[in-house]
Formats: C-alpha cells, sequence, structure tokens
C-alpha cells in the first residue's frame, strides 16, 4: 500500500474525490483530507505521503510551499498539482519543484485522477522492484554500522590524521591491518552516470541499489574486501591480505571485482569500471594512496569503461587543445548548417578520438567542448526555442559533472541530435512542447522511451499529447522513437564494432528478434546485410 494525501480548502472537490475514487482497490491507502497546507504538513510529520494531490492557492500554507517542504523531506514523492490558477507562472514553479502533473479543476474528471494514480502506482511498483525490496534498502540506509564506516573513513581521507593510534585501532574494528595485513584500495566508478542515474527513482536509490549488490556478493566471496559507499557514483573497495611470494593481489582483486561487475550488470544493469591503487601498509600509507586516486581526474577520465586497471601517473599533453578551436568550430557549424546531422556527429568522434589519443587536461576537453556547442547553438538561433532548463549555466553544470571521455562523447551526441531536432522542427512546429519531447527522445536513446513518461515529463495529459505530437509532426510519437532509434542503430553499424546484440541492447530493446524485424522494416535489410 502506498500512502496518498489530499489536501485543498475547496470541501466539495475534497469529497467528491475522496468518495469517487476506489483508494484501497488501487493498493492505495488515503493519509486523510486536508484544508490547508499547514494542516498537512503537520500530519506529514507522522507519515509522509508517496503521493501528494494538493491545490495551490489555501490559507496558512500555500500548496506549492507544501510541495517544497514534502520533496526536501521524500524526494522520490509523486506530486499532482489541482488548481484554479490558469497562469504559467504558477506551472513554471511547480515544473522547478518537480510535479508530474498540474491539472485546472475546471476540466478535472475524478477518472482522469484514478488513471494518473494508476500510472503513480505502476512507476512506485517499479522502483520498488529495482530496489529489490525498499524496506531491506531502507534498513541498510539506517543502519548504524554503514553510517559509522562511511563517515569515519570520509573523515580519514580528507581530515588531518592527528592520532594514528586511534585510527588504528578503528581500523581494525573494520578488519583493516590486523596481525600485520596490508591493504589495497581499489575505487570502482558507475560508467554513464548521467544515463544511469534517470532510470532510479532518486541518485540516494541508486546508491542503495549498489551497496545492497556489493554487500550480498561480499558475503559470498573468499576474500576480505570491506566495501564503503563513498557516493552516488564512486565505491571504495579495500582488500586485506597476507603479504607473500604466492599472493598476487592485483590477479586476486581482479578476479573478485570482474565478479562485481558482472553482477552488477547482471541485476542493476549498470557498468562500472575500477582503478586498483597501491599496496598499503599503514594508515598514513592508505590515505595517501586514497587522496591521490580520488582527486586523480586525469586516469579516470581517459579510461575504458568496463576497464580494470592499476592507479598511474596519466601523461597529459602540454599543447593548447584551444589551438585547433576555429578549424573544429567551422567543421561542425557547416555541416549542421548543411543539415547533415550524422556527419556532424561523426566529425565529433573524430575530434573525440583525437582527444583520448593526445590525453588533454579533462577541465581543458570539457571547456573547449562547451564552447564548441555553445557557439554552434548560437549560430543555428535554436537557444531561443529551448526552455530555461537547457540554458548555459544548465549544460555548464551537466558538463562539469560528466567524468569520462566516453561519457562526453555520447552526452555531444545528445546535444548535437537536440540541436538538429530544434532546427529541423522550426519548418514542423513552433510550439516548445514538441521540440522539448525531440529534445527527450534524443538524449535517452538508450532506454525504452514510453509516450505516457514523456507527457508525464512535459506535464500533459498523455492523450494530448499524443494527438498535438500527431498534427505537428505528421507522425505518431511511437513512429518517431523508433525512427530514431533505427537512425541510430544504422550509426552505430556503420562507426561501431559492436554485435547487433550489444546494439540492440544499448538502444533500449530486450528482445533481439523484435529489434532486427523493426530494422528491417525500417532499412529493408537486416542488420547483418546492411553491415554487409
Amino acid at each position: 500500500m502506498y500512502n496518498v494525501m489530499l489536501v485543498d480548502d475547496d470541501y466539495p472537490v475534497l469529497e467528491l474525490l475522496s468518495e469517487t475514487i476506489d483508494w484501497e482497490g488501487k493498493g492505495l491507502r488515503l493519509l486523510g483530507t486536508f484544508e490547508n497546507g499547514a494542516m498537512a504538513w503537520e500530519h506529514a510529520q507522522n507519515v509522509m505521503p508517496d503521493i501528494l494531490i494538493t491545490d495551490i492557492g489555501m490559507p496558512r500554507m500555500n500548496g506549492l510551499e507544501l510541495c517544497e517542504k514534502i520533496k526536501e523531506r521524500k524526494p522520490e514523492t509523486r506530486i499532482i498539482i489541482l488548481s484554479c490558477h490558469n497562469d504559467f507562472a504558477y506551472a513554471q514553479q511547480a515544473m522547478r519543484l518537480n510535479v508530474q502533473e498540474y491539472l485546472l479543476k475546471e476540466s478535472l474528471q475524478p477518472e482522469d485522477l484514478a488513471r494518473m494514480l494508476d500510472r503513480f502506482k505502476l512507476g512506485l511498483d517499479e522502483e520498488r522492484h529495482i530496489n529489490g525490496e525498499n524496506l531491506r534498502l531502507h534498513a541498510l540506509v539506517n543502519d548504524s554500522q554503514e553510517l559509522r564506516k562511511e563517515q569515519a573513513f570520509k573523515n580519514f581521507i580528507h581530515q588531518p590524521l592527528l592520532t594514528a593510534d586511534k585510527w588504528m585501532r578503528e581500523a581494525n574494528g573494520f578488519g583493516l591491518f590486523v596481525e600485520d595485513e596490508a591493504c589495497l584500495p581499489v575505487i570502482g566508478y558507475v560508467d554513464d552516470y548521467q544515463q544511469v542515474k534517470h532510470r532510479f527513482a532518486s541518485e540516494q536509490t541508486l546508491r542503495f541499489a549498489i551497496a545492497n549488490v556489493m554487500n550480498e556478493i561480499l558475503g559470498g566471496v573468499d576474500a576480505r574486501m570491506l566495501h564503503i559507499a563513498y557516493s552516488e557514483r564512486k565505491q571504495l573497495l579495500l582488500f586485506s591480505y597476507k603479504k607473500s611470494l604466492k599472493t598476487n593481489i592485483y590477479d586476486m582483486a581482479s578476479g573478485h571485482i570482474r565478479t562485481i561487475q558482472s553482477a552488477l550488470s547482471k541485476v542493476l544493469k549498470i557498468r562500472t569500471t575500477y582503478l586498483l591503487g597501491t599496496e598499503c601498509g599503514s594508515p598514513e600509507s592508505l590515505k595517501r594512496s586514497l587522496q591521490m586516486m580520488l582527486t586523480d581526474e586525469d586516469q579516470r577520465f581517459y579510461l575504458d569503461p568496463g576497464s580494470v586497471v592499476k592507479s598511474r601517473t596519466e601523461p597529459i599533453a602540454e599543447e593548447d587543445l584551444f589551438i585547433h578551436y576555429d578549424t573544429a568550430s567551422s567543421e561542425l557549424r557547416e555541416t549542421m548548417v548543411g543539415k547533415r546531422p550524422a556527419d556532424a556527429r561523426k566529425l565529433a568522434d573524430s575530434w573525440i578520438e583525437r582527444i583520448a589519443g593526445e590525453r588533454y587536461p579533462p577541465a581543458a576537453v570539457k571547456d573547449w567542448v562547451l564552447k564548441l556547442l555553445l557557439d554552434l547553438k548560437l549560430k543555428l538561433r535554436t537557444l531561443q526555442y529551448v526552455r530555461s532548463g537547457y540554458s548555459a549555466d544548465t549544460l555548464h553544470k551537466e558538463i562539469s559533472e560528466i567524468d569520462s571521455i566516453g561519457e562526453l562523447r555520447d552526452w555531444l551526441h545528445g546535444q548535437l541530435m537536440s540541436a538538429a531536432e530544434g532546427e529541423g522542427a522550426l519548418s514542423v512546429s513552433k510550439r516548445p512542447e514538441i521540440k522539448e519531447a525531440c529534445k527527450y527522445v534524443s538524449l535517452h536513446l538508450n532506454r525504452r522511451i514510453s509516450l505516457d513518461e514523456v507527457a508525464e515529463i512535459l506535464h500533459l495529459n498523455a492523450s494530448y499529447f499524443s494527438r498535438m505530437f500527431k498534427k505537428e509532426t505528421g507522425e505518431t510519437f511511437i513512429e518517431y522513437v523508433t525512427r530514431m532509434k533505427m537512425e541510430r542503430a544504422r550509426e552505430m553499424l556503420d562507426r561501431t564494432s559492436n554485435t547487433v546484440g550489444e546494439i540492440c541492447e544499448q538502444l533500449g530493446y530486450d528482445n533481439q528478434s523484435y529489434f532486427i524485424k523493426t530494422f528491417k522494416a525500417h532499412s529493408g535489410v537486416t542488420p547483418m546485410e546492411y553491415r554487409g
């Protein structure tokens, strides 16, 4: 059962919705009906809702204030706004709070709300499935030993080691440096992080899911490993062992890491990369090794996805990357203005390969790519059609969070496709919802994309969005998604050595026969015949 809170100062609305919807039949528990945000917030201190349905204009505390407070405490809460306000400013504020639905009371039908609740219920069920039993994961979060361990290691790494003897005693409690044992530190990175986090309800859910799988694996191997969830995208593994001529700790650790990689891929569909540090015989040497590995952006940036490698000093190019900027900018601009987005992506690939070969500093590479993209968007005059969420500041934030050359390449591909869609869409439709939908598709071709999902992100009724998309583009939304996926499949067949099965999986298809059939319907030949 999921908890629902209904908040509105219009009593007839409260009465209508509370009595006409079969809450229990939908697997929902109505916590109560409340006449204002203050009363609802007071009740939420005891039980937080999974779904919040609220009006905006109410005394004591309005609905948007209530949404903000609920989101601070429980970010994954689904929210439906019921309002008389047909003002875009209210809708904008609701979107900033990640409100899933914004509905006007004058057009509200209980059956419409019932369908939304069914969709939310399915989403919550899926999250619970991904979590692998919510209760067990939350128990892991609240386990004081896990939290103490995480904080202890963060303090150890980032704060002065003033009392080594005291920390040695604490390390012994975690099973480290016992009886003159050595320790091998390892850092694990989540590959394609920006894409992965979209599949989970929140970064916190992702973090707990990884920790849960990790702890299950550690219980079934014959090595002494300590796992610390350092952050959402970084995991620490500490291998304890007795030094001897018969023990190659790097081979042993690599073998166990491959087991971990396989499990994370199978259970969570996550690919991970690992960096092995140097053998440490004391807390002081472990601290130095971890500090160096955590701050070494250069090697991480150029690691091949899914690899397991030793930490080393990465040779970095001394040449200034920006001496090539004018050439790259003019080449890219020419292909995009000429409406050749596929050529633009190939051109981008060639530059990314050149950068990877020369090993330019990651910060300089990201600045270079960002400037390239912003100048291109300015030339194409697409920024004025993009919502504020895709401003220069947001693009800067997105690229700053990228930590590998592969993820940067995929991000740039998505942005180029987005720019191409925005440019091409001007002749088809000036509706920002269509451009935003096309942008979303271009950035998420690696997974399944449903009409309901995109309609929810745009805060539109699914049926209305479907009719609007068909009217404005001449094709249904599903036809458009399939066409974009098949175009991407052809590009991958042209420029990669990936197998048909790998391409099928990377485009979000779980049935290879269906993927091949769809490809043939769009291209006239099978993927293997196309690659020929």
